[in-house]
């Protein structure tokens, strides 16, 4: 029996990349990928996913960043399509959830509702941010879920320079793990966070204390040597059943990705974060994936896009 998702506000559009052929051996993703509106409940095997937009820069605007996140969705797709498919799991594409002015809350909890109803229905979710507000409607979202609510322990690990823990009157891209360590003490569950990549020039004292305060386990950006994240992660993984992994792009070194709304002036080298989603993925414990604040108005030859993408294609191997 199917399961019809709210319309999305921008629905599924046609996939386009490089055409090679029409066989399982020529196939790229543009051609793997299924609009879709329903939900069929998952076969056996691999965990078909599901990918959902947020266009939404309203987080970054409160926060006094460079806005153009709302773009992201669309430039994520557009590199996505051309890579070859080695995947063996399907992949069907639900459309965008946009934020329309300020509405920032509202899109969130729409988001949330569709993606808690994709969880359930046995799918491997992805959101295509938007800003780092989309973390928040992720949260929802994971949250709601039959894995958390029966109990399972989920973890958060963010890949970022930021920890995103402002203590703030409005919501923003600055504010939500803050608000998931709020949520979380309100359900009666304990707030387990980690970061890989916190720069310390980035990051006031005020948030260094929020940080410490909460028990988040973090590395800064000069600290992660490989073997060293590998056992942060490991670590981190041990301790949680259900993982909910969100990548802030802004994570990586300006040079790899210049389309952000924060450049990062030392950043995680590339070869340590691919590690990471590597890891993630063989764990067996990832719910649910999310990548945010892609600015495409100031990436370059689509370098910002193109790193995403491989970053998404090796988190569904």
């Amino acid at each position: 029996m199917s399961l019809q998702l709210p319309a999305a506000d921008n629905p599924p559009q046609p996939w386009t990349g490089r055409f090679d052929g029409d066989g399982t051996a020529h196939r790229r993703w543009w051609q793997a990928v299924t609009a879709s509106g329903q939900v069929q409940p998952a076969a056996p095997g691999p965990r078909p996913a599901a990918l959902l937009g947020f266009a939404s820069d309203e987080g970054v605007r409160r926060n006094k960043g460079r806005t153009g996140a709302a773009a992201a969705p669309a430039a994520l797709r557009k590199a996505l399509g051309p890579l070859a498919f080695h995947l063996d799991r399907t992949v069907a594409d639900f459309g965008d959830v946009v934020v329309s002015g300020a509405a920032l809350e509202a899109g969130q909890e729409r988001l949330g509702r569709t993606l808690a109803a994709l969880l359930d229905a046995g799918h491997q979710t992805v959101v295509l941010g938007g800003g780092h507000e989309t973390a928040y409607a992720s949260y929802l979202g994971v949250s709601a879920s039959s894995a958390v609510q029966s109990g399972q322990r989920l973890g958060v690990l963010n890949l970022d320079a930021h920890f995103d823990l402002r203590d703030e009157p409005v919501p923003s891209s600055g504010t939500p793990f803050l608000q998931m360590a709020r949520s979380e003490a309100d359900a009666g569950r304990e707030f387990r966070y980690a970061v890989v990549g916190i720069s310390e020039p980035n990051n006031t004292q005020a948030l260094f204390d929020t940080a410490g305060r909460l028990g988040v386990r973090y590395l800064l950006d000069e600290d992660c040597e490989a073997d060293r994240v590998r056992d942060f992660v490991a670590a981190f993984l041990a301790d949680i059943d259900v993982l909910y992994l969100t990548i802030d792009l802004d994570v990586l070194p300006a040079a790899v990705a210049p389309g952000v709304s924060a450049p990062a002036a030392y950043g995680v080298p590339l070869p340590v974060i691919s590690a990471v989603c590597r890891q993630v993925a063989r764990s067996g414990k990832l719910l649910h994936l999310d990548v945010a604040e892609l600015n495409p108005a100031f990436d370059i030859d689509g370098r910002t896009a193109r790193t995403a993408a491989r970053l998404v294609d090796t988190l569904l191997r």
